[in-house]
């Protein structure tokens, strides 16, 4: 059976710096059956580079090229739907780098951007989003980098990006266009990236609302890691029905010597 794997990074295959037990075996046995894959995540607060590194320290042993962050699918969505299209972005440093040298036009000078970008901006504070919204009020377009409520941290959870887009589209009554998980854009990208038809690719996560859903909204298989994010009765209740169902990780690894 052939497949390639797009990979959940935050809450499947650690939280914060520490990885869950049996992923660095899982990541050897991909390697060892040489099977294709990919880290997709919604985490949008850093670069690809930041990732490898920190999934390095892990003992994974992967490239800036595995990754494909929320970022990284905006900067793509940006340039091939939006070009030349001018932006200010509410996101940290190293992420108004990467647009940047990405080549996509940043609104400075108090210029009335052509789009208000949101990311997971863990530097966030009044000034950035009274100025976003003055911009999406004098017209600009409102787009989010990924739609999520939380994002997964070692101890926890941190606010994400949703609160922030229910209040521009509340106080604007425009509505955001979001770029990463559930959108199947990202998983459409993982696959290209691949060189494998979407239909290929099995999406492993460990969330619901995002992983899962993407994976039916592409029609790719999926496999639901359990976690402390989602349990068995979670996904009764859901109502979802992901192709296949495991407690661990570890679960898979005798499982991948069906794909090629």
């Amino acid at each position: 059976m052939t497949a390639a794997f797009a990979l959940s990074i935050d809450g499947m295959l650690c939280r914060g710096d520490r990885p869950i037990p049996g992923v660095r075996e899982f990541m050897a046995a991909l390697r060892a059956r040489r099977l294709p894959f990919r880290f997709v995540t919604n985490n949008s607060a850093h670069v690809p580079a930041f990732y490898a590194v920190r999934l390095n320290r892990m003992g994974f042993g992967v490239g800036e090229k595995d990754i494909l962050s929320s970022a990284v699918a905006a900067i793509r969505f940006l340039k091939d739907r939006r070009p030349g299209k001018t932006v200010w972005p509410i996101a940290t440093p190293a992420v108004c780098a990467e647009i940047a040298a990405a080549g996509v036009p940043i609104s400075t000078g108090g210029h009335r951007p052509d789009i208000v970008l949101l990311a997971f901006d863990t530097t966030v504070d009044y000034e950035k989003l009274n100025a976003g919204y003055h911009y999406l009020q004098a017209g600009a377009e409102l787009i989010a980098i990924h739609p999520d409520d939380v994002c997964p941290t070692e101890d926890g959870y941190d606010v994400g990006i949703g609160p922030f887009i229910r209040l521009f589209e509340f106080l604007t009554g425009k509505k955001a266009t979001a770029v990463g998980k559930p959108h199947r854009l990202m998983l459409d990208m993982a696959a290209a990236d691949m060189g494998v038809p979407v239909a290929d690719v099995i999406m492993v996560g460990d969330r619901l609302s995002a992983d899962m859903h993407m994976a039916v909204d592409a029609g790719a298989r999926s496999i639901l890691v359990l976690s402390e994010e989602t349990d068995r009765t979670m996904l009764e209740q859901s109502g979802m029905h992901p192709t296949w169902v495991v407690d661990s990780v570890r679960d898979l690894i005798p499982w991948l010597a069906e794909f090629r």
